[in-house]
C-alpha cells in the first residue's frame, strides 16, 4: 500500500475515483495538489455526475488553500482532509472511506475491500516504479465490493515530478463476466509510454515498457492509433508471448478539468488477446465493453486551445485581483467552486445505504438514487 500513500516530494499528486451507479450513470471524484503552485491555487477537488445518455452533465470543481496529506500510522494508513469539504481516509486493510459535502453535493460511502493490480503484483508498473520517472501511474484497486451505493470501485493515483505533454487513460469493466482492461498512456519528450493490464477469468495479461514504448513514433512491439477528431483509438502491443490489441471509439460532450483534458464514459471498446504459439499468433480472447472509460488530455486533446480562447472571452475568465480576492475567500471559509460548462441546476448527492438489489433503482424530486451504485 505504500505506492498508494502520500509523496510529499512530489510535485504534483492526485488520487482518481470512478464509481458506476446501477442507473447506468457514472461519477468521477479527483482530489489532487500541486503543492508549489505559484500562481493558481494549489489543491482542486473535482465532482462529475455523468448521466446515462452523456447529458446534461452535472460537474464542479472546488479550489481552495489546502488539503492535507496526512499519514496516521506506520502502516501507510493515510487520511486526505479537504478544507470545509471532508476527508478521504484509507485504512490499514486498504478500505476506502469518502466524506465529503459542500453546498451543492455530497459524497459518503466506504469500500470493504480492494483488489490489487495482480497476485503478487501490487502496481502495475512492477519494477518501473522504483526508477526516477518524470511520472508514476499506481492502480490501488481493480474492484472493490462497497458498503455504500457503489458495487465496483476503481481508483487510480498519479503522481508526478513533471507532468506530461499528452496523456490517455482508458478503463472498462464487465461484472457479469468479471474482466476488465485498463490502460494509462504518456507522451514525454518524444517518447510514447503505456501501461496496460488485462483481466479474465481464464487470462491476466500485463504489457509495459520497454514493450510499450515507442520512440519518435518507432516500436518493434507496439503500434497506436490515437485519432481524437474521430473520437477513436487503436492500439495493439506485445511482448514475447503475449498481445494484445484493441479499438474503441467514443462520444464527448463535455471536458472533465477545463482547457486541457476531456472525458467519456461511453466508450466501446473490443479487445484481442493473443498467445504465441511457435511461430505464430492464436486468438484466445475476444471481448467488448460498452459504457467504458477514455480520457484524452494535453496534445491528445487538441480543442483544449479552442476551449482556452472561448473562456477567456467569456466569464471563465479571471483577473488577477478576482483570483486574489477569490483565494483570501477560501481562506476564510474553505474551498472555492467553479461550475463546468454543462452545468444543470439540480444537485445530485450520493449517501450511505444498506446494499440492495442493484436492479432496484428510483430516484426522488432531488435526484437522488437509492440503490447501490457501482464504481470502476
Amino acid at each position: 500500500m505504500e505506492h498508494f500513500a502520500p509523496h510529499p516530494k512530489s510535485v504534483f499528486e492526485g488520487y482518481c475515483s470512478k464509481f458506476d451507479l446501477p442507473s447506468g450513470a457514472h461519477v468521477a471524484l479527483i482530489i489532487c495538489s500541486v503543492p508549489s503552485a505559484t500562481s493558481l491555487p494549489p489543491h482542486m477537488v473535482s465532482f462529475t455526475y455523468y448521466p446515462r445518455n452523456g447529458f446534461p452533465i452535472f460537474q464542479r470543481e472546488h479550489w481552495g488553500p489546502s488539503i492535507e496529506r496526512i499519514e496516521t500510522s506506520p502502516d501507510h494508513v493515510f487520511e486526505l482532509h479537504i478544507l470545509g469539504m471532508g476527508s478521504m481516509a484509507v485504512d490499514t486493510d486498504s478500505t476506502t472511506t469518502y466524506d465529503l459535502k459542500c453546498k451543492e453535493w455530497s459524497l459518503e460511502g466506504m469500500t470493504a475491500s480492494h483488489t490489487p493490480w495482480r497476485e503478487g503484483k501490487n502496481t502495475p508498473e512492477g519494477w518501473l516504479v522504483g526508477l526516477p520517472l518524470p511520472l508514476h501511474w499506481h492502480v490501488h484497486s481493480l474492484c472493490s465490493p462497497a458498503a455504500f451505493r457503489l458495487e465496483i470501485p476503481s481508483i487510480k493515483l498519479p503522481r508526478t515530478n513533471s507532468f506530461p505533454s499528452s496523456h490517455i487513460w482508458i478503463q472498462a469493466h464487465n461484472a457479469d463476466t468479471n474482466s476488465g482492461i485498463c490502460l494509462a498512456g504518456d507522451k514525454i519528450m518524444g517518447m510514447h509510454a503505456f501501461i496496460l493490464g488485462y483481466r479474465s477469468p481464464s487470462l491476466s495479461i500485463d504489457l509495459l515498457p520497454p514493450f510499450a514504448l515507442s520512440c519518435l513514433g518507432i516500436s518493434p512491439f507496439m503500434s497506436t492509433d490515437i485519432d481524437y477528431g474521430n473520437r477513436a483509438v487503436s492500439i495493439t502491443v506485445n511482448n514475447f508471448w503475449d498481445r494484445i490489441q484493441f479499438g474503441l471509439g467514443s462520444p464527448f460532450l463535455e471536458g472533465h478539468m477545463r482547457n486541457f483534458c476531456t472525458e467519456s464514459f461511453l466508450a466501446v471498446v473490443e479487445v484481442e488477446a493473443f498467445e504465441r504459439r511457435l511461430w505464430s499468433w492464436k486468438e484466445v480472447k475476444r471481448e467488448r465493453f460498452e459504457g467504458a472509460s477514455l480520457e484524452f488530455a494535453g496534445g491528445y486533446f487538441p480543442e483544449r486551445v479552442e476551449k482556452e480562447d472561448r473562456a477567456s472571452s467569456s466569464r471563465i475568465q479571471r483577473t488577477a485581483r478576482e483570483l486574489n480576492e477569490e483565494n483570501e475567500k477560501a481562506r476564510k471559509e474553505g474551498f472555492a467552486s467553479s461550475s463546468g460548462s454543462a452545468d444543470r441546476s439540480d444537485t445530485v448527492s450520493l449517501g450511505v445505504s444498506k446494499p440492495r438489489d442493484p436492479k432496484t433503482v428510483s430516484k426522488d424530486k432531488n435526484n437522488r438514487e437509492s440503490a447501490p451504485v457501482r464504481a470502476s
